[in-house]
């Protein structure tokens, strides 16, 4: 009779009825273990492991035995004889659990799969669904025109947008209708995003707020839908604002992309204009808009009935800097030593954010330094961090180098101190920062619109003053100039070019550049000039580079020992503020001029 091979207590070899009773006979069986449903192991004497096991169900073993001959005597002889019950219930419900999980797995796939559909057809319903973002009474940004500074006409245009929606019966009384939008134009970190939150704020009805971006998805059709689904939800709430953040990224003008007419883009655009003015009229919802390229916006999105109003948000002046520094200055605290009004003088061309970033990084100083207040010198550290990145005092120079710094440093700041339209020195310093080995720090006194000729080379004759420099000393030219070549480049071309200031050339612009970032367009540009202009131009150039250079070589030459001591100050202490620098120049002239009062004080702050 054959055996399974498995057994109860271990593994085996197979084992027959007859042999196993002529081992119970032999008195060789120590041990035997049978469960009810007849599995047997069989140990014999002197193994530890069972000699042969074997699986067979049996109704009655003992009495099998003695059909076999094994007496009662020595079926007791076996030392143990004991039973392991076999796990009816495990059994059962591992068959059960066999029989059902299988079931279970496959119910739960066919549920995910129904439910997967199910969310699929739910997206594809909502998918050209706008995304914008509603704020009502209890949701609405707590932002108002009190926090806004620096933008007082930008604020002026908007106030009467939301002084219409509170109060439209003082104007139709004059006739007079609201505008269907206001475009704010100007450079990144002016304040645009910042208005338009200030409107909410104000407003007093829903405002809906989106970005360009997120009308255009890979799908066709679907900026136009969110178009569509926008503008509903706006008008079933009128009177309604709603502000398209970076619009130029759908309103750019139609034609300049490869796509031609069928671009997902213009689809979207083509139903803004639609929307904004089309045949329906009357819905009383007004589109606030933002860019910082409205060079590139199609012009039917720019005409009266669209956008109605154009809201330049232009860098700062000194008084809206001033009061933009002491809105983010609100709740720091700032030494009684700060001088807002002086930040503010010597921070031209800086943005809100920009300012904003300024105070937070002094604060920041301030904090690292454990000091209690925000002083000057931390506004100082904080303005040359955001204008040319942190000092980088462990880099390594050698005395050489430093020199050739100094020098090169000397020579740009006597330029500027000696020249005449040039911008006064606030700082010298051979410290590196950022990318530079040095720097001059050179600020206007205030803000100017207007740039002349004289101006400009005398911008041109102080940039060059670093090679200048280098080359009247060490008779060598280094690669420390390459940034001030190039900005004497751009400043030249630009006086040929754009601004007509060519006596050769006349008054005439050459600059055939739009601004336009789009291969479709720039394809269809042409140069507007001959070959031979080009040449021209070229010539030009560097005939304005070669003349300024020639005399940036002869103030240094004729000023050769204004150069060394002032390259001797610099090795000697790294870094010169505006008032030790202009006194070293007046006692080097011999004239007594008053000394100039220095804006900060150059000296670590005291821990």
């Amino acid at each position: 009779m054959l055996a399974n091979n498995r057994g109860v207590g271990g593994g085996g070899d197979l084992l027959t009825y007859n042999e196993l009773a002529h081992y119970i006979q032999q008195g060789r069986v120590a041990r035997l273990i049978t469960s009810d449903n007849g599995d047997v192991v069989v140990h014999l004497e002197g193994r530890n492991q069972p000699l042969r096991t074997f699986k067979e169900p049996l109704i009655n073993l003992r009495e099998e035995m003695y059909d076999l001959g094994v007496t009662e005597e020595q079926w007791r002889s076996i030392d143990e004889i004991s039973a392991i019950p076999s796990d009816n219930t495990s059994s059962v419900i591992l068959n059960l659990a066999i029989a059902i999980v299988p079931t279970l797995l496959i119910v739960w796939l066919l549920w995910r799969m129904m439910r997967s559909v199910r969310v699929g057809q739910d997206q594809a319903m909502s998918f050209g669904r706008s995304r914008a973002r509603v704020n009502r009474d209890v949701e609405r940004p707590q932002v108002t025109f009190a926090d806004v500074a620096g933008a007082e006409e930008a604020k002026e245009e908007l106030k009467e947008v939301v002084e219409f929606l509170k109060e439209p019966d003082k104007f139709i009384r004059l006739g007079a209708r609201v505008p269907k939008g206001v475009l704010m134009v100007g450079p990144p970190g002016t304040g645009k995003t910042l208005m338009a939150r200030a409107v909410a704020g104000e407003a007093g009805v829903p405002f809906f707020s989106i970005s360009g971006s997120e009308f255009v998805e890979m799908f066709v059709g679907v900026g136009a839908s969110r178009v569509r689904d926008l503008f509903d939800r706006a008008k079933a709430e009128a009177p309604a604002i709603v502000f398209v953040d970076e619009i130029d990224a759908v309103g750019r003008h139609r034609g300049a992309g490869l796509g031609g007419g069928h671009d997902e883009r213009e689809q979207t655009l083509n139903q803004i204009l639609v929307e904004m003015d089309g045949f329906e009229t009357g819905t009383n919802v007004i589109v606030l808009a933002s860019t910082n390229r409205p060079d590139i916006l199609d012009p039917a999105l720019l005409r009266p009935g669209r956008f109605d109003r154009k809201v330049v948000m232009d860098n700062p002046d000194v008084k809206g800097r001033l009061d933009i520094l002491k809105v983010h200055a609100k709740g720091k605290p700032l030494a009684q030593s700060v001088d807002l009004e002086a930040i503010a003088k010597i921070t031209p061309g800086f943005s809100g954010a920009d300012l904003e970033n300024l105070i937070n990084e002094a604060a920041i100083l301030a904090a690292r330094r454990n000091l209690k207040n925000i002083g000057m010198s931390e506004l100082q550290e904080a303005m040359e961090r955001v204008i040319m990145g942190p000092e980088r005092k462990t880099r390594v120079i050698s005395e050489a180098e430093k020199k050739k710094i100094a020098y090169h440093e000397a020579g740009h700041a006597i330029l500027q101190h000696v020249l005449e339209y040039a911008d006064p020195v606030h700082k010298i310093t051979i410290v590196p920062r950022g990318r530079a080995g040095g720097y001059v720090m050179s600020l206007p006194e205030s803000d100017s619109m207007l740039k002349s000729r004289e101006e400009f080379e005398d911008d041109i004759v102080a940039a060059m003053g670093g090679r200048a420099a280098e080359e009247i000393v060490f008779n060598q030219l280094t690669t420390g100039a390459s940034s001030d070549i190039q900005q004497a480049t751009r400043i030249a071309r630009a006086m040929v070019t754009k601004f007509g200031m060519s006596e050769l050339l006349g008054p005439r612009s050459y600059d055939s550049s739009s601004g336009n970032i789009f291969l479709g367009r720039e394809l269809s540009e042409m140069r507007e000039y001959s070959e031979h202009y080009a040449e021209e131009i070229d010539n030009e150039v560097r005939s304005i580079l070669q003349r300024c250079y020639d005399r940036a070589k002869t103030i240094l030459s004729e000023s050769r020992e204004k150069l060394d001591t002032l390259a001797d100050a610099l090795i000697e202490h790294e870094t010169l503020d505006r008032s030790t620098f202009e006194q070293l120049m007046t006692n080097l002239t011999g004239q007594q001029n008053a000394q100039t009062p220095a804006l900060f004080d150059t000296q670590p702050p005291q821990e």
